[in-house]
């Protein structure tokens, strides 16, 4: 019989079952990581079931949520995200008694098999301490979903009692916008060197940056450090005023060595001071959560139609008299719109 000759099969298929959604509920409301990490998954999940699920828990869960700082952290490969995440955790958790929670999107992980895991191996000493979470993001889907699922992961992991949301951008370009759509503080690393460097850097993200902390600032790069802060000080003056009243800081240290760490915190508490207070922190938080009602909804309408058999039929028809130049690719188009009218 299979079972004789698997014996731990009925057990698997056990643990690949989903609980009823309260016991997911009541897992992360009692801070319970097992439960939150189930749940983030079958967030993650496309099983019809699983998403049933886990929409259950996302809404009971929502009132508790809210609460965090929600910190977006960006940066070239090479500039220590890694290092700078753990050695930020754990002073976090140990000098200000906080609960901190690292998320990732890696939209580029289908191609090269992304950083994040290899980063949560990496960072052994923060993925051992009790009040610390680190969740590795999805594989091989748009960025649209992984984000999607990122902010929910984020609502969860607050309402388990996380204080301080780390979300890291493994993937570039676009993956550093969704990221700041849905995090109160955006935090910059760059090495130590300006001249190409900040040439090179896309005006966007730095537009994006309420932080930049350059990073690997050891004694025999100090000095560089110390220029290149002047360089990237003078190159924020130039952006455009934010629309938060804040302006960006600079600062200078080594995850590595752990120097600077407790400047660059206190200047992220100061930034969450200036937006609490000038009640710019709500404000950008209802302007986020519309942005992703509309999201959702252009990914659901675009979902639907290309399910639909009609479409699907169509499609191929029209694409190849699209590649024999018989018709254009926006009357193509307009042709399959109709077909859902």
């Amino acid at each position: 019989m299979p079972s004789a000759l698997n014996p731990n099969l009925a057990q698997f298929k056990r643990r690949n079952q989903a609980l009823p959604a309260e016991k997911y509920v009541e897992g992360i409301l009692s801070g319970n990581r097992v439960l939150l990490g189930q749940s983030i998954t079958l967030v993650e999940s496309h099983i019809a079931e699983h998403q049933a699920v886990a929409q259950k828990i996302i809404e009971a869960c929502l009132p508790h949520s809210g609460q965090a700082q929600r910190i977006g952290i960006t940066g070239a490969p090479g500039v220590g995200k890694s290092t700078f995440i753990e050695a930020s955790g754990l002073h976090l958790i140990d000098s200000l008694q906080r609960k901190v929670a690292v998320l990732a999107i890696d939209p580029s992980s289908q191609m090269n098999g992304g950083s994040i895991l290899g980063d949560k191996t990496r960072m052994e000493q923060l993925s051992r301490a009790e009040n610390a979470f680190i969740r590795p993001s999805p594989a091989g889907e748009t960025l649209g979903g992984v984000a999607r699922k990122t902010r929910e992961s984020i609502m969860l992991c607050e309402a388990a009692g996380y204080d301080t949301i780390l979300i890291e951008t493994v993937g570039v370009g676009q993956s550093e916008i969704a990221v700041h759509s849905m995090v109160d503080c955006f935090l910059l690393l760059l090495l130590p060197g300006a001249g190409d460097e900040l040439q090179g850097i896309k005006r966007g993200i730095v537009e994006m940056a309420d932080l930049v902390f350059i990073n690997k600032a050891e004694a025999e790069r100090h000095t560089l450090a110390q220029q290149s802060k002047k360089a990237y000080q003078n190159a924020l003056h130039l952006l455009s005023k934010k629309e938060s009243n804040w302006t960006p800081k600079v600062h200078i240290g080594s995850a590595f060595k752990q120097t600077g760490l407790a400047e660059i915190w206190q200047a992220v508490q100061a930034y969450f001071e200036h937006t609490n207070a000038n009640d710019f922190l709500q404000h950008q938080r209802k302007q986020q959560a519309t942005y992703w009602l509309s999201e959702h909804i252009e990914n659901a309408l675009k979902n639907w139609f290309y399910q639909d058999k009609v479409v699907q039929k169509k499609l191929d028809d029209l694409q190849k008299k699209v590649l024999e130049q018989e018709i254009s690719p926006f009357a193509a188009a307009d042709l399959l719109l109709k077909s859902k009218i």
